[in-house]
């Protein structure tokens, strides 16, 4: 049961719906025929560890994942996720800046400092940018090319894998 990479580990629910998505989109695009994509679906729901499921998409370009990015589904999760962040960030900075406002006036100040406030539509404006180039990067597929799916990586360790974010929450 061992390897000498080390123990074989199982594959997920989640992992699974992941490949039948992407082996879905490849049959969509007609990179796979109607046979053959009704075929590995079996095997990936059929799947009981997770290196069964790298060689079935291990043929399509990016492994399958540029088209998954590239779904209507997939793209419209991005641009929620990127409008609820864009949000957080301005209320959070619209807060910072009535304090800051709400301060110089309780000191008898007449001069609001305007540099403060450029310092905080700054960071707004960096934020909500930067973020859109994480959302561009991600339709081109690169959002998806996580974990070794397809050979690449190694899975044990990895927190970010499979609905876990960014930054492992």
């Amino acid at each position: 049961m061992t390897t000498p990479t080390g123990p074989r580990l199982r594959a997920s629910d989640a992992e699974r719906e992941q490949i039948a998505t992407i082996l879905r989109a490849a049959m969509t695009e007609g990179r796979l025929n109607l046979d053959e994509g009704e075929k590995r679906l079996a095997a990936a729901y059929g799947a009981t560890y997770r290196d069964e499921l790298g060689p079935l998409t291990a043929d399509l370009p990016d492994g399958g994942r540029a088209a998954l990015a590239r779904s209507p589904e997939a793209q419209a999760q991005a641009k929620a996720e990127m409008r609820m962040f864009v949000r957080r960030r301005a209320g959070v900075l619209a807060a910072i800046g009535v304090l800051f406002a709400a301060l110089f006036i309780a000191n008898g100040a007449l001069f609001f400092p305007v540099f403060p406030l450029i310092v905080l539509l700054f960071f707004l404006h960096w934020a909500s940018w930067g973020r859109r180039a994480y959302y561009a990067r991600s339709n081109r597929g690169d959002w998806y090319s996580r974990g070794d799916v397809q050979g690449r990586g190694d899975w044990r360790g990895r927190r970010d894998w499979y609905g876990h974010g960014r930054y492992g929450h």
